[in-house]
């Protein structure tokens, strides 16, 4: 069990320490310095690393090569990164990959209680926490790459105001609405969308 003043002090304040808990028991593991390889659906037997830059030379050997999962949270390894010179020491630091990986994991579990309408019913939210974790393991829900995906939580704070009266653009904010100096060249540019300049419908019907 994973020390409780380790999640209160590391964990992401957007998870209750209970669903922490619960989430380290089901899909993480208790040493720091873990490193799960696997390739495909084949886990793949490595030594088990006992100092931390050990942990990293392993992670670094099969990164690019096999899903690599890493420390307390199995985070995995390599997001974010281009190359593997670029891993730093905090994925095997255990309050580190703590912070790390249950900020992801909450932003997973966002994307999964979205998909279920925002559920607050007893009976609900234990299927999306494990329909969560299967996302984390698998790092997909519902064909959508989690990891890499928008988190729904950042994406309502960073909404704009509300539309003006005189909006007319009709683009919803979460995705994105341009302004009409980035619309004006694509409509300029599709023959389908520019209006009538000159009305030529009486060409050729003169007698």
């Amino acid at each position: 069990m994973v020390d409780a003043a380790l999640i209160k002090e590391c964990s992401d304040p957007g998870l209750k320490p209970a669903i922490v808990e619960q989430f380290i028991e089901q899909a993480g593991s208790q040493d720091p310095l873990a490193v799960t390889v696997r390739s495909g659906n084949r886990v793949v037997l490595v030594p088990r690393p006992k100092t931390a830059e050990e942990a990293l030379a392993l992670i670094r050997d099969n990164l690019g090569r096999s899903t690599v999962r890493v420390g307390i949270t199995q985070y995995p390894a390599g997001l974010g990164i281009v190359e593997a010179g670029q891993l730093k020491p905090d994925l095997v630091d255990a309050c580190e990959n703590m912070r790390m990986g249950t900020a992801l994991f909450a932003k997973v579990y966002r994307i999964v209680t979205k998909w279920y309408g925002n559920p607050t019913g007893r009976q609900v939210l234990p299927q999306v926490f494990d329909d969560a974790i299967i996302a984390w393991q698998t790092g997909y829900f519902e064909g959508t790459a989690v990891f890499r995906a928008e988190d729904p939580g950042k994406t309502k704070m960073a909404d704009p105001e509300p539309a003006r009266e005189d909006d007319t653009s009709g683009e919803r904010a979460d995705h994105g609405a341009t302004d009409d100096s980035d619309a004006a060249p694509e409509i300029a540019t599709d023959p389908n969308k520019a209006g009538i300049r000159i009305d030529l419908s009486g060409i050729g019907h003169e007698k």
